[in-house]
């Protein structure tokens, strides 16, 4: 299908509105419009080139957007609102232009006849499988609306996970920028003086100042092959962990690297957990929630031993026993998930593990946080030390040979 942009008015608020539709042709396009209550103004094939990129990145559809979005339509269906009437209502309060598009193409196909699984399933960049499958279990079951509260929640809970772990670290980054860049402006601007100034004077330089001047001429005359060295480094680095390979490595990075592997291993266990308890909530089959949770984790290593574990399963043993015997997942999930097996509640029992590995995330970030700083101390006292080594010892023997 192709994209339309439209200025159209609304003929129930009178308001223009300015959008995106999909449609195979533009008179496609102007008829589903008047079909949905708009009197077309314009109509315009969408540029998918040119400063597309621009609009795309701009457009981006955040976390945020998708649990705004579904908190509107659950609350609007739970109210006793045709799904039709809920999706309009909700497409008028998305600010998010690329976003009003897709829930635009949504409509469509739902009054085409399709399910809001398989309007959904069509825009499978913004909807993963997860989103996919607690709506087909709302619709199944006539729990539509607590399915789309469950799938914001969830949103939500990820996007609470993800913002901790990029909150603790920034703090390290930025000090590791800072002392980088008072590094390299002490060795291109304050060393080169003090060479020249021995120089003047025909003194032999200190061996740790001679060399800071070795690494300052080095960075002054070549730093373009720094800076092209760093970006093939980086390209490369980029194109590694897209292959198969790469992603195996840095998964298995993650799992095993000092200091970070524990928070790795908790936010993995949590996820899980949380995506199982959501889905078997709502109904979704056991094998399934195993099938969608595997991609949900985002750890090729531990979906690939949850996948082992469905396998065994589908034989039909219980999932604790399939789980007990994988490396990587912690016996105690599967012995909470043995105590639910034996009480029936299988989704209490994996929302109260992931509650709890969610609070050891905290503590492990908390302490990661903690541990970092005085880490980041003392490789400034080493840096620092160094350079006023380097610039002070020269200039106090100065000092000393002109006494003398």
């Amino acid at each position: 299908m192709r994209k339309f942009n439209y200025e159209a008015s609304d003929s129930t608020t009178g308001k223009t509105v300015k959008a995106v539709v999909q449609a195979e042709t533009e008179r496609d396009a102007a008829k589903l419009l008047i079909a949905q209550g708009f009197t077309p103004i314009n109509i315009t094939e969408a540029d998918e080139s040119g400063n597309n990129l621009f609009e795309r990145l701009s457009n981006r559809i955040t976390t945020k957007d998708k649990v705004v979005f579904t908190r509107q339509l659950s609350t609007l269906i739970g109210a006793g609102l045709p799904l039709s009437q809920s999706l309009h209502t909700v497409v008028e309060q998305t600010p998010n232009t690329r976003l009003k598009g897709i829930v635009q193409d949504i409509i469509t196909s739902v009054e085409g006849g399709h399910s809001l699984h398989d309007s959904f399933a069509k825009h499978p960049e913004v909807f993963d499988k997860l989103f996919l499958a607690l709506v087909a279990a709302g619709e199944a079951s006539g729990t539509l609306d607590d399915a789309l509260q469950h799938i914001a929640e969830q949103q939500e809970k990820d996007a609470a996970i993800m913002s901790r772990i990029r909150g603790a670290m920034t703090y390290p980054i930025i000090v590791l920028f800072v002392i980088v860049a008072v590094l390299i402006f002490m060795l291109v601007t304050v060393v080169p003086q003090v060479e020249k100034l021995y120089k003047d004077l025909h003194q032999t330089l200190p061996f740790i100042t001679e060399f800071t001047v070795a690494v300052s001429r080095f960075i002054t005359q070549y730093w373009w092959v720094m800076l092209i060295a760093l970006g093939l480094a980086v390209y490369l680095a980029i194109q590694y962990f897209r292959t198969e390979s790469g992603r195996h490595t840095a998964d298995l990075l993650k799992l095993n690297v000092p200091v970070f592997k524990g928070l790795f291993r908790r936010l993995y266990m949590a996820r899980f957990n949380r995506t199982g308890q959501t889905l078997l909530s709502t109904g979704v089959t056991m094998l399934d929630m195993l099938s969608i949770s595997s991609e949900a984790v985002g750890n090729g290593i531990i979906s690939a031993e949850i996948e082992s574990a469905a396998e065994k399963v589908k034989g039909g043993k219980d999932l604790s026993s399939a789980l007990a015997v994988e490396e990587d997942i912690p016996k105690f999930v599967s012995q909470m998930i043995s105590i639910g097996e034996k009480s029936g509640r299988i989704d209490e029992m994996m929302g109260k593990t992931a509650k709890i590995y969610e609070d050891e995330l905290d503590e492990e970030i908390r302490a990661i946080s903690t541990s970092i700083e005085p880490i980041l101390m003392v490789v400034l006292a080493i840096v620092a030390g160094g350079m006023v080594a380097a610039i002070l010892l020269p200039i106090y023997g100065l000092v000393n040979t002109i006494n003398v």
